[in-house]
C-alpha cells in the first residue's frame, strides 16, 4: 500500500497486537494504521468482524484483504493460488537435491494459508503424506484449544462453510493457543475438503510441545520459528523418530520467530 500511495488500515485484536509488539511496529512504520479490537477475545475473530464491517460500510472505496485461506469465495481460491509457489518450489528443490519426493510434509493450520501453498503442489503424488498440524493450546478441552478438526462441526463463519468450534447451541466457542495466529474458531475449507476425502491429516500440537520444538530448533540449528510454526516443528519431532533413516518428512517453516521472542520467554523463562 505504502508503494502506491494507498491508505492502509489494518484491524488487530488488542491481545494479538501484545503478543505481536513486533510486528505492529513494523506495519506503523510501513505507513499502516492499525486498530485495536477490544470486543471479546480481542483476537483473530472479532479482528476480523472489525475489517468485515468496515469494508461493507465503505464498500465503495475499500478494498477487503484477507491473509489467510479463509473467507468467502474467491479468498480462500486467492491465497493458494499466491501461496503455491511454496509447494512448487519445494517440489523442485526436492528433485534436484534428493531425486525424489518427502513421504510427509507437514505444516501448522490455523486458516491454513502456508499448508494449502505448500501441500497443493504435491495433490497428485498419493504416496506424500501430507498433515497439517493445529493448535492443541493447553490440551482438547472446550475453550482451551484451536484443533478444528477435534471436536468441531459443521458451520458457516465469516462468508465460509467450515469445521468451527462451537457449542451446543451452535455459538461460536473461546479459543486458546500460545499462538496468535492459530488461535481461531475456523478453517480453511479447501483443508476441510482434503481431510474429507482422505487425502490430508490433520494432528495438532499442544502450547508446551510447540514451546519446546520454538527452543529445540533453535538450539540445534540456530532458526527461531514462529510460534505459529513451531507446531509443525512438534510434529516432525514426534514422527521423525518413527521414520526408516532414508525417508525424509518436509517441514515448511512458514514464518521466523523475531515477533514471538517476547511471548515465548513469557513462557520458556518463567520461574
Amino acid at each position: 500500500a505504502a508503494r502506491y500511495g494507498m491508505e492502509c488500515i489494518i484491524y488487530m485484536g488488542e491481545e494479538d497486537m501484545r503478543r505481536q509488539a513486533l510486528n505492529v511496529t513494523r506495519m506503523r512504520l510501513l505507513g499502516a494504521k492499525v486498530v485495536g479490537v477490544t470486543a471479546g477475545q480481542k483476537t483473530l475473530k472479532e479482528a476480523v468482524n472489525e475489517a468485515m464491517r468496515d469494508w461493507v460500510t465503505n464498500v465503495r472505496t475499500t478494498h477487503y484483504v484477507l491473509g489467510t485461506a479463509y473467507g468467502a469465495h474467491p479468498y480462500p481460491y486467492m491465497v493458494r493460488e499466491f501461496h503455491k509457489v511454496i509447494g512448487e518450489e519445494a517440489r523442485a528443490q526436492m528433485m534436484e537435491r534428493e531425486e525424489g519426493l518427502p513421504d510427509v510434509i507437514c505444516a501448522c493450520v490455523g486458516g491454513g494459508s502456508n499448508a494449502i501453498g505448500i501441500f497443493y503442489a504435491f495433490l497428485n503424488d498419493e504416496n506424500v503424506r501430507l498433515v497439517g498440524v493445529e493448535a492443541g493450546g493447553e490440551g482438547i478441552k472446550p475453550g482451551k484449544h484451536a484443533a478444528r478438526f477435534q471436536g468441531g462441526k459443521l458451520g458457516v463463519l465469516q462468508g465460509s462453510k467450515s469445521f468451527l468450534l462451537q457449542n451446543a447451541d451452535g455459538q461460536i466457542e473461546s479459543t486458546h493457543s500460545v499462538s496468535a495466529g492459530l488461535d481461531y474458531a475456523a478453517v480453511g475449507p479447501e483443508h476441510c475438503h482434503l481431510r474429507e476425502i482422505g487425502r490430508a491429516e490433520y494432528t495438532y500440537a499442544t502450547d508446551d510441545e510447540a514451546l519446546d520444538a520454538f527452543s529445540t530448533l533453535g538450539k540445534i540449528e540456530g532458526i527461531l520459528p514462529a510460534l505459529e510454526t513451531a507446531h509443525g516443528v512438534a510434529f516432525a519431532m514426534k514422527e521423525a523418530p518413527t521414520m526408516k533413516k532414508d525417508q525424509i518428512i518436509l517441514v515448511n517453516l512458514s514464518g521466523r520467530g523475531d515477533k514471538d521472542v517476547n511471548e515465548a520467554a513469557r513462557f520458556l523463562l518463567k520461574g
